[in-house]
């Protein structure tokens, strides 16, 4: 009772399982084309974004960011990401802005107004841009 059984194959003989895997190099995106995830990575770490929850807060509160502003939280944010912050508090123009700092997304936006008596918790880093 020690034969083996087969039945078939897995892989058909022309289809190797090495040849239908992905390379890690590459990456498959919405619209079929594939994309050095570097350059990706490169293209997502250059800008600022805003979550949902920021975008409503700045509205709310009539926050209006200039090209030359979200330029200052971009070098903001390099520099607390060199210092190893995860989640920062920026302060420009009399706004506060929680940002994380890895995604480098903004997650949320005061006021002056709504800074007032306010308790910053579950940040590991400040910066006061000028």
């Amino acid at each position: 009772m020690t034969e083996r059984i087969s039945i078939g194959q897995l892989y058909p003989s022309a289809v190797s399982p090495t040849s239908t895997r992905r390379t890690p190099t590459q990456q498959v995106i919405p619209n079929g084309n594939n994309v050095n995830p570097t350059f990706q990575k490169i293209f997502q770490d250059q800008f600022v974004r805003f979550s949902h929850h920021a975008e409503v807060r700045l509205k709310e509160r009539g926050i209006q960011l200039k090209p030359e502003q979200i330029e200052k939280m971009n070098n903001a944010i390099d520099k607390a990401a060199s210092k190893g912050a995860k989640d920062a508090l920026l302060i420009l123009a009399g706004n506060g802005y929680i940002v994380n700092v890895p995604n480098r997304t903004v997650v949320t936006a005061l006021d002056g107004q709504a800074m007032n008596d306010h308790v910053f918790t579950q940040i590991d880093s400040a910066m006061i841009i000028s």
